[in-house]
This record gives C-alpha cells, sequence and structure tokens, in this order.
C-alpha cells in the first residue's frame, strides 16, 4: 500500500497525473486505475493483505492442528493394537497365562473361554494380523507410496473396509463380554473395543464423509460378513448346559454297568479299526446314554475323545482336538470322513463304518425296523 501511496505522489508531482482526477480505492481484493494525465495511460495494479490470507487458507495441509495426518495417527493406533495382539497371541501359543492388571480371574477365564478362538484359529492371532494391516496401509498412505500401483482413493477405501471390520467384530465381542460373562472384566477386550472403534472413525474421517455415503453399501457388506462368519464359528461349538450354572464340576469318568452284546464287540471292534472317533463331553447324558448302548467291555473298545478332560465350568475351553474337529453337538462320531451329530443307533454306525453283519444281519435289521417306527410315532405325535 506504501508503496502505491509513493507512486501517485511521484506521478502527481511530475505532472503526469493532475490532481484534479482524484483516486478513488476499490474494496475488491485487487483491482485495476486507469489514470489519465498527459495523453498517457497508466495501471496500477493493488492486492490487499486479505488475497494472501485466502491463499495461505487454500494452499493448507490436511494435517490437523498438531502437524500430524490422520492416516499418521491410524498407524500409531494400529501399532498399539498390534503390540496388544502380539502378546496375547504369544502368551496363546506358549500356553502362558496373560497378566490382567484388571480382572483378575474372569479376564483369564475370558481369554480361555471357548470364544478365544473363531474357527480354531487364536483370535489374538486374528486380531494382530488386522492390525498389521490397518498399520501398513496407514503408514503407505501417509507416505503416498501405496505397493501394487494402488491410488490413494483406493488405498483409502480398504483401509476403511479393514477398520470396518476390525469395529464389526469388537461390537460382536462386546456383546458376548456383556451377555455370556455378566459382570467379568476383561481390560485387553476393552482395550481392543476402543482401538478398532478409533481407528474407524479416525479412517472414516479423513476419507470424508461424502465418500463413506456412497461406499455405505459396501461396509454394510463386509459388516454382515463378519457378523455372519463369527455368529457360524460361536454356533459350531456346543453350548454348556445352563443348569450347571458358575459351579465347576471336575471330571469324572463315566461309569457303564450293562453288559455288552456279541454284536456290540463286535461292532465297536470294527469301529476302531477303521478310526472311527466318538467325541463327547463327561457330563453330556446323551453321551452316556450311547456308551450304555456298547455295554461296559465294548465302550472300553471305542476310540473315544473326552473334550473336557480337565472339568468343566462356564466358560472352560474345549480340548484341542474337539475345536479340531468343529463339534456342533455332543456326542459327534467322525467315521470314515462322515459325520454323525448326537445319539446314533446300531444300524446306522454299522452302515456308516461298512461293517460286514455277518450272523448279526437280521439283528441289525430288527433293530433298523424298531429305530423307524420309534421315529415314524415320535413324529406323528401331536
Amino acid at each position: 500500500m506504501s508503496t502505491f501511496i509513493n507512486l501517485s505522489s511521484s506521478l502527481i508531482s511530475h505532472g503526469t497525473i493532475k490532481p484534479q482526477h482524484p483516486l478513488s480505492l476499490s474494496p475488491s481484493p485487487s483491482f485495476s486505475n486507469t489514470l489519465k494525465g498527459n495523453g498517457r495511460l497508466v495501471l496500477l495494479r493493488v492486492k490487499c493483505l486479505n488475497e494472501q490470507s485466502r491463499d495461505v487458507v487454500e494452499s493448507g495441509s490436511t494435517s490437523d492442528s498438531t502437524g500430524i495426518s490422520p492416516y499418521s495417527w491410524c498407524a500409531g493406533i494400529g501399532g498399539l493394537g498390534f503390540l496388544e495382539t502380539s502378546y496375547l497371541s504369544y502368551s496363546k501359543l506358549s500356553g502362558a497365562d496373560a497378566f490382567c492388571p484388571v480382572g483378575g480371574g474372569s479376564c483369564g477365564d475370558i481369554l480361555n473361554s471357548n470364544y478365544a478362538f473363531v474357527y480354531g484359529i487364536p483370535l489374538p492371532l486374528i486380531g494382530m494380523v488386522a492390525y498389521g494391516a490397518a498399520t501398513f496401509f496407514s503408514l503407505k498412505l501417509a507416505s503416498k507410496n501405496l505397493p501394487f500401483g494402488i491410488d490413494e482413493s483406493t488405498g483409502g477405501l480398504i483401509l476403511l473396509g479393514t477398520t470396518t471390520s476390525m469395529a464389526t467384530a469388537s461390537a460382536y465381542f462386546l456383546y458376548i463380554l456383556n451377555t455370556q460373562f455378566p459382570g467379568a472384566s476383561c481390560s485387553y477386550c476393552l482395550v481392543s473395543v476402543l482401538l478398532s472403534f478409533s481407528l474407524f472413525l479416525t479412517s472414516a474421517k479423513n476419507l470424508g464423509w461424502q465418500k463413506i455415503r456412497d461406499e455405505v453399501g459396501l461396509q454394510l457388506c463386509i459388516a454382515g460378513l463378519v457378523f455372519a462368519a463369527l455368529n457360524n464359528s460361536y454356533s459350531a461349538t456346543p453350548s454348556p448346559p445352563a443348569r450347571f450354572g458358575e459351579k465347576f464340576l471336575p471330571y469324572t469318568p463315566t461309569e457303564i454297568k450293562a453288559p455288552s452284546s456279541p454284536l456290540a464287540l463286535k461292532l465297536a471292534a470294527h469301529l476302531r479299526a477303521v478310526g472311527a472317533k466318538m467325541y463327547g463331553a463327561f457330563w453330556c447324558s446323551h453321551c452316556l446314554e450311547q456308551k450304555q448302548l456298547f455295554g461296559r467291555d465294548a465302550a472300553k473298545l471305542l476310540d473315544y475323545v473326552e473334550c473336557y478332560p480337565d472339568g468343566f465350568k462356564k466358560g472352560t475351553d474345549i480340548s484341542q482336538e474337539c475345536k479340531a474337529a468343529k463339534l456342533e453337538s455332543f456326542p459327534m462320531w467322525v467315521i470314515n470322513g462322515q459325520v454323525l451329530k448326537g445319539y446314533q443307533e446300531f444300524p446306522d454306525l454299522a452302515k456308516a463304518s461298512g461293517f460286514e453283519a455277518g450272523e448279526f444281519s437280521e439283528q441289525l435289521a430288527q433293530l433298523a425296523k424298531q429305530s423307524a417306527e420309534a421315529e415314524a410315532a415320535a413324529n406323528n405325535q401331536p
């Protein structure tokens, strides 16, 4: 502004501009004034201070007031989650008990319960992979150096999909914590919920809510798939009997008193020879009935797998072999790769195992007839 005034004064003093033509300043940020003097045309441009301020605002970065980009925040949050789940994964795989600063015994019960596995895979290991992926993509987005030729927009959507699945899983586990473990406390669970939701909100905010609205269908699809996968995984595990409540039941071998028939002895020996396995629990009444069907001596020949060899209490984890078998009910038979759920009669076991009845053919046929009649009668009951 001072340069403009000095220039104007100089022009007036040399007669270039006549005083009787006063200058009038326009309020616009930038303007040109036409001055006539001695037949000469002078164009002056003035740039006000507020235009410079506007340029600074328009060229500002996406960083927040601390100078840290949102993707860097995501990387930091993801790194914390990766450290937490790495420690829990090590504890789970090494068989050591995780240190629980809050919650004590209830925390350990939750971390060692059936819900600490998804399709037989330790949940902390899945969380470690998820947090690691979120941290990796956040770092790449922050440095604008994405792999595989992915652009920033696509990378942001991948990060959003990852954090959406993590937030959905956390919400599901929070529901499990409140319904299956009422009154229990698990500091690791709550920290993971906080971290995963923070990741989701930060990645969503950086991508922009307009973009979120455009991709809401994809997010709902991801959330639905995660929910369905978790629900299917846990519904495949036999539910503990509610009648036991919080009471601890020490393991007690079932006592079979009934004698074994010749058919039961031969069938049991055949089942063992073909590698058939029966999975059950010592507290399961149907498992006891299945063994009673074979009788005392024949039941000893069966390849039986106890799923609670260390006793039972609500939240107690089943044995690794039972997890691998993906039990859906007790008892369960696996014969030549075929799964038979629940209590089985001799004819069904003989058919599944390829048992050559020989002298017992007539007896098996009679048993099959009786079983069919009993089932038909049960179906016809009002």
